[in-house]
């Protein structure tokens, strides 16, 4: 799974990499660094607007409510979506066909189990570029207030041969090639699409042992990133 992870980009910062064409870059709220995200939180999200044809930049809740659900607390559920049956579980299905999206990160958390603990480890590209977890989105009016509430899950898979000692799921990661055929921009028919939804090369990626203060949310600190100094853990 992928319970926790960062995005240190600035709102700019994903403007540039992802090409948003709307809203304007000249509008962009101010984009905080986080460090340790976690369910329930809002997150920069991005999107294709199929009527113009360009790519949003927006913050939607994490933890996915469908359209047909009586309340949130479904979402504490579906933070993430198996790529397996992606395309047919009702949770699923429809934001398989219409609202995919991309998830941009710095790294992502796990935790492996070390004698009666769980010590926490970082994981990121070796390149230091960020990632692009596959994700999907939905729309859900609440029926008391009213209020429409955007909401997103990100696509897991099995782990590859590297993070498979860690947890026996991990992330999809998108290369930037297929960021356009995720998204929509261009027509791909439902075996193209699970086709990409595969394990990221292992040799690409690196994990460090980071301070078990991440286990809360509470805590955002920068520092958590750090690799953990096995003289003075934290």
């Amino acid at each position: 799974m992928c319970g926790r992870y960062t995005n240190a980009l600035t709102w700019r910062e994903i403007v540039r990499l992802y090409r948003i064409t709307e809203p304007s870059a000249a509008n962009a709220p101010n984009l905080e660094p986080r460090y340790n995200l976690a369910p329930t939180q809002s997150a920069p999200v991005v999107r294709h607007n199929p009527e113009t044809g360009g790519r949003s930049l927006d913050m939607l809740r994490w933890g996915l409510v469908p359209h047909w659900a009586k309340d949130m607390s479904i979402g504490n559920k579906l933070i993430n979506a198996r790529a397996e049956g992606i395309d047919t579980k009702p949770s699923f299905r429809s934001a398989f066909a219409k609202r995919r999206c991309l998830v941009p990160a710095g790294g992502f958390y796990e935790w492996k189990k070390e004698g009666t603990k769980k010590q926490p480890y970082a994981i990121a590209l070796k390149s230091g570029e960020p990632m692009s977890f596959a994700g999907l989105w939905e729309n859900w009016q609440d029926p008391d207030s009213g209020e429409w509430i955007r909401t997103f899950t990100i696509v897991t898979t099995e782990a590859n041969e590297f993070l498979a000692p860690l947890h026996n799921r991990m992330p999809v990661i998108l290369h930037p090639t297929a960021h356009s055929l995720w998204l929509g921009e261009t027509p791909a028919k439902p075996d193209t699409l699970k086709a990409l939804l595969k394990l990221y090369p292992a040799d690409e990626m690196q994990a460090w042992p980071v301070s078990t203060r991440v286990n809360n949310v509470r805590n955002e600190q920068a520092d958590l990133w750090d690799r953990l100094d096995p003289v003075n853990p934290a």
